[in-house]
């Protein structure tokens, strides 16, 4: 995988600088490492992560193994660490911890170390597995669910270690946390926040997860880019004026807050791996494109994601995530 050599960042930011006198320094950056995110690249690993190969990566079985070595192996390739020890980028979970016969599984985990408040935690979220095979033998590639989240992560740890590298590295510390069993109930979030926390959960700052961001969904089809935002304002008034700021100045991609609303019938909110943060007082945002007709089907393939929007969506959790990972403040909770 093709990254910005660090002449080229480098050379990226003084262009930038000279050319944005009125911007700071933080501006500059999070526009520089932001393009290192890059269409082609999360194409090139989503054809690779959501193919046959992967058997649909049920949470257990072979699949979901072939998938927990690719994610590891571009941690390492990027020279990427792990939190639990040097080389050991899985938490396992134990068979005993899972309900209806479902085998011993693991999440993956890799971090960058903050420069000035390490122990402060920003966590940024996806979840690893779908559904597998199809009782005909149809293969459920999950592409979309949650292929595009698992490659926008792999994307966004790229970037930020692209900014350590050069000097640049966050104030706070990222946990890149690829978390297991969300589809047959939030396993790997559960086990994380309940039985295994890496890192206390009271140094965690936020988490933002991804889940679902490749695809339009009808009721934006034919429009300009946009997400879903859910939770941004449940338990942080700052951590939704912080990402409602950074959207602005950056990408002005259209948010819809429908599935944020209390009553939402269809409980997004408490259907993905953030929610098992937001339990803990973790102020969470849930990014999501909606649902669309190839939702758990084996349609939901890799060359039906809108590798454009994808780009932009990922560079957004980026910059959101660079602004909460170097405030002075660390977000507070209402």
């Amino acid at each position: 995988m093709k990254k910005l050599s660090l002449f080229a960042i480098i050379a990226s930011s003084l262009i930038s600088c000279s050319s944005s006198q009125n911007k700071s320094k933080s501006e500059n950056l999070i526009e520089t490492y932001a393009q290192t995110i890059n269409a082609e690249e999360l194409k090139e690993m989503l054809y690779i992560y959501a193919s046959d190969e992967y058997e649909g990566r049920k949470t257990g079985e072979p699949g979901q193994k072939k998938a927990i070595a690719f994610i590891k192996n571009v941690y390492v390739e990027n020279g990427i660490p792990s939190p639990i020890s040097e080389n050991d980028y899985f938490q396992e979970i134990p068979e005993s911890y899972f309900h209806h016969g479902i085998k011993a599984s693991e999440n993956v985990l890799a971090y960058i170390e903050g420069s000035e408040k390490p122990d402060e935690i920003v966590i940024i979220s996806a979840h690893l597995d779908h559904i597998g095979i199809s009782s005909d033998g149809e293969i459920n590639n999950g592409a979309d669910d949650d292929g595009s989240g698992t490659v926008a992560l792999l994307e966004i740890a790229e970037a930020f270690n692209e900014a350590k590298k050069a000097g640049n590295g966050p104030k706070r510390s990222i946990l890149f946390l690829h978390v297991t069993g969300e589809e047959l109930g939030l396993y790997g979030s559960s086990y994380y926040t309940n039985v295994d926390p890496i890192f206390p959960l009271e140094n965690t700052v936020a988490d933002l997860n991804i889940d679902m961001v490749g695809r339009v969904d009808a009721k934006h089809e034919g429009g300009e880019n946009y997400l879903y935002l859910i939770g941004s304002d449940r338990l942080s008034t700052e951590l939704h004026d912080l990402s409602e700021e950074i959207n602005k100045k950056y990408f002005n991609l259209n948010f819809d807050y429908t599935y944020n609303a209390i009553n939402d019938p269809n409980r997004f909110y408490y259907r993905s791996d953030h929610y098992n943060f937001a339990k803990n007082n973790i102020p969470v945002i849930f990014y999501f494109n909606g649902t669309h007709a190839d939702y758990h089907r084996p349609s939901d393939t890799p060359d039906k994601i809108n590798y454009e929007f994808l780009e932009t969506r990922t560079r957004l959790i980026f910059a959101t995530a660079w602004e909460i990972a170097n405030r002075e403040e660390r977000i507070k909770v209402d």
